[in-house]
């Protein structure tokens, strides 16, 4: 009986090493990408970019007409309450309160539909170049043989031999010329935005 223990026991020790090695990570060999540099030099981020820009000021110059309008608008009911002097509005000067309190709303629900859409344009931007920069990414580290990359940005430091931007850059910009500056299809739009 304890020749059969003794042997167990050999048995299991010879096989830990075995289970072990098979535990062991590869040594990492890391490869640096400029996502930064990526995000303001690839050819469709800065298509993108410029057409979100123009929708953007679109929305500005939009919101400050419609402040115009409201202020305008509010003007003569202000000096209209204030001429009452603590009475109650009349019919005809609650119809205009009415009238540019739902003005107002339907100010705020355009500028926040604006805002949403705006949004998800981006959102669908960032899916579409991420989406390929991380499949270029992962096979440019690849075939230089890193099995790790990680942003410049997140690095203290990086030797220049490790920088692969230049070779992401490249790809994604024959990969990908362009994307689509249009709102994330209806089903993939965040909740509660």
């Amino acid at each position: 009986m304890t020749n059969k223990f003794v042997l167990a026991a050999l048995a299991a020790t010879a096989l830990v090493p075995a289970a072990a090695q098979a535990q062991r990570v590869p040594s990492a060999a890391v490869a640096v990408v400029d996502t930064d540099r990526i995000g303001r030099e690839c050819t469709a981020c800065r298509a993108a970019s410029a057409q979100l820009q123009t929708q953007e000021t679109t929305l500005r110059t939009r919101a400050q007409a419609l402040q115009q309008q409201l202020q305008t608008a509010s003007q003569p009911i202000q000096t209209a309450v204030a001429a009452l002097n603590g009475r109650q509005p009349d019919a005809a000067l609650q119809g205009r309160i009415t009238a540019f309190q739902t003005q107002q709303r339907a100010a705020e629900t355009e500028l926040a539909t604006g805002q949403r859409n705006l949004q998800s344009i981006q959102a669908n931007v960032n899916q579409q170049i991420g989406a390929r920069l991380g499949t270029i990414v992962a096979s440019v580290a690849a075939a230089r043989g890193a099995n790790v990359a990680v942003d410049k940005g997140n690095t203290l430091f990086a030797a220049t031999t490790v920088d692969i931007t230049n070779e992401v850059l490249a790809q994604l910009n024959q990969q990908l010329p362009s994307v689509s500056v249009t709102p994330l299809p209806q089903q993939q739009r965040p909740q509660g935005r």
